[in-house]
């Protein structure tokens, strides 16, 4: 049985003016109290955070474990700034750097855990010169580990223009991969009809949830984006598929910006951003405003597409606040609800936050703010999952 007693934190909940100062009570892997003042009940472990935030357990909802080079020498990047460059890059020397590797992405998921992120979403490669080897190598490397990682079955490559792609995505999910990618069904695979067919088709047969990569820009993407909204409402996978990037929203004018919002919204299709280096980001209020579910990852993290990247989600969430040019204290918790909330609702996770009942997935931040969290993103007091104190 665990019994731990956090005195005198101060407990943050999205959309809420102020912090709430409490003592959490956690019993047998669950939040079993929060109240102003809760008595330690004997052989419970006291662990005093007086002053600081405490935040429910991170979301990484869009990463690349896979292909990650984190844990072994530093290796100089050596791709273009083409899309089509990176990609080369990544085919090129997967295979003489030892990419997947299980060693790279469980330091890379110890690293997560320390920052306090208790749950992944990680798009594994899945093609003809790779198979399943991704998927393989980052079960492994998770197993054992107190972190939830579920895999995208990811086409990397395309799916009608890599042909085998599509037989190994169906392979991936019957053996057990949660979700099914796809990828820029116009600009890589140049059919988007067909392109969507198999991988809505994919994951209506097999129940899973669905997640595009979507880096195609201005009305070109903007389009893609309401064929999306369209085959996710005819089909009745609300809550099942999200667009990763979507890089158009941001690039389109406001008419045309609040058309697909309010069709997001309405189809109950996700998005999900990295606000990385200049790409364009989601608008992130207007979203939100209309109900559209928002998370956030880091996408590659020091690997064959990019040197960048720490595992830290709070540092993330400072990006995307950033990169919104957001300075206020509520609009700054925006890009923290992307990085805890958001992400619980786009994989799904029942029992997720700081009430009683949930579980007791959680982290301790030296700040008195949550705001300040994000912008200092400083070392982590606590971490704790299920119930158990992985750090302090």
């Amino acid at each position: 049985m665990t019994l731990v007693l956090l005195r005198g934190g101060l407990v943050w909940r999205p959309r809420q003016p102020a912090l709430e100062p409490a003592d959490l009570l956690v019993r047998d892997g669950r939040i079993a109290q929060v109240a102003p003042r809760v008595d330690a009940p004997p052989q419970a472990r006291v662990v005093d955070v007086t002053g600081q935030v405490v935040l429910p357990g991170l979301v990484e909802a869009h990463c690349h474990l896979d292909k990650t080079l984190y844990g072994g020498p530093w290796v100089p990047h050596s791709a273009d700034d083409t899309l089509a460059g990176r990609i080369g890059n990544d085919l090129g020397r997967r295979a003489e750097l030892g990419v997947p590797s299980v060693p790279r992405v469980r330091a890379l998921l110890e690293r997560m855990i320390a920052f306090g992120t208790a749950h992944v979403r990680t798009h594994t490669d899945i093609d003809p010169q790779v198979g399943l080897r991704g998927v393989e190598a980052v079960r492994e490397a998770a197993a054992g580990l107190p972190i939830g990682v579920r895999q995208v079955a990811f086409p990397q490559h395309g799916v009608l223009t890599n042909p085998g792609t599509a037989e190994l995505l169906e392979e991936a999910l019957q053996n057990g991969v949660e979700a099914v990618g796809g990828i820029d069904p116009a600009g890589i695979d140049r059919d988007p009809v067909r392109h969507l067919d198999v991988v809505f088709g994919l994951a209506e047969r097999y129940g899973a949830h669905l997640d595009i990569h979507l880096h195609d820009g201005g009305t070109l993407g903007g389009w893609e984006l309401e064929l999306i909204i369209e085959r996710t409402r005819v089909l009745g996978l609300g809550g099942r598929v999200a667009v990763s990037h979507a890089y158009a929203l941001g690039q389109l004018d406001d008419a045309a910006q609040g058309r697909l919002i309010d069709g997001l919204a309405d189809a109950g299709v996700a998005l999900v951003t990295a606000a990385v280096y200049s790409f364009p980001v989601p608008p992130v209020k207007r979203l939100r405003a209309a109900g559209v579910t928002l998370a956030c990852g880091h996408d590659g993290i020091r690997d064959l597409w990019g040197p960048y990247g720490s595992g830290d989600m709070l540092e993330r969430a400072m990006h995307l606040a950033y990169r919104s040019t957001f300075r206020r204290d509520d609009d700054i918790e925006l890009a923290l609800e992307a990085a805890t909330t958001g992400g619980a609702r786009l994989l799904g996770l029942g029992s997720y936050g700081l009430a009683p009942g949930d579980r007791a997935d959680l982290v301790v931040v030296p700040c008195g703010s949550a705001a300040e969290a994000v912008v200092v993103h400083p070392a982590r007091t606590l971490v704790m999952k299920d119930g158990v104190v992985l750090h302090n």
